[in-house]
């Protein structure tokens, strides 16, 4: 069974798009490509177990195994030497990322204490989306006794879009709660 949302995209979204956007072909309509959640780890330098309790909270967020990011350079004031672990990352694609994309946005979100919307403000200028969480508990399926440290991460949302409009117009039909400026 496909996940709910991407019903909703194929039934809905795609119809709606094209009509707006004005376009011939089904193709043509900006899809999501794909979703990246990373943790970005300073203190594993100190705490290489911090690594192992991010990594899992960030496979239960996800619902697949993430990966360990390393170092590229080497910089003395922080104590970092090229190819230590600093953070996690995980890319995921097809039903997931539509599940991800969904429990995002209809659990997570409204759970972040006085909750506004998220910024109108965080495209790249080709239609990709990020936005930064700054606890990993907003998410009903990460046990709260199980974690040992409140984590921020960073979610990107990669869509095929051509332009920003585009993009955020994909994304407020699929749900995403923009803030009203």
């Amino acid at each position: 069974m496909a996940p709910r949302l991407k019903e909703r995209y194929r039934q809905e979204v795609v119809p709606s798009l094209m009509k707006e956007f004005g376009y011939k072909n089904v193709m043509e309509a900006p899809r999501l490509e794909k979703i990246v959640v990373n943790v970005g780890l300073g203190e594993a330098i100190q705490n290489p177990k911090a690594l192992d309790s991010a990594a899992a909270d960030v496979a239960v967020i996800s619902g697949q195994k993430p990966v360990i990011t390393r170092a590229k350079k080497s910089i003395a004031n922080f104590k970092l030497r090229a190819g230590m672990p600093i953070g996690v990352t995980v890319t995921v694609r097809g039903d997931r990322m539509y599940e991800l994309l969904d429990r995002m946005v209809n659990a997570a979100l409204p759970r972040i204490r006085d909750f506004q919307g998220v910024s109108l403000y965080s495209f790249d200028g080709r239609g990709n989306y990020s936005l930064g969480i700054k606890e990993q508990v907003i998410f009903p399926e990460v046990d709260y006794d199980k974690i040992d440290r409140i984590r921020g991460f960073q979610v990107t949302v990669v869509t095929t879009a051509a332009s920003d409009e585009e993009g955020k117009r994909l994304l407020e039909l699929l749900g995403m709660p923009f803030a009203r400026h």
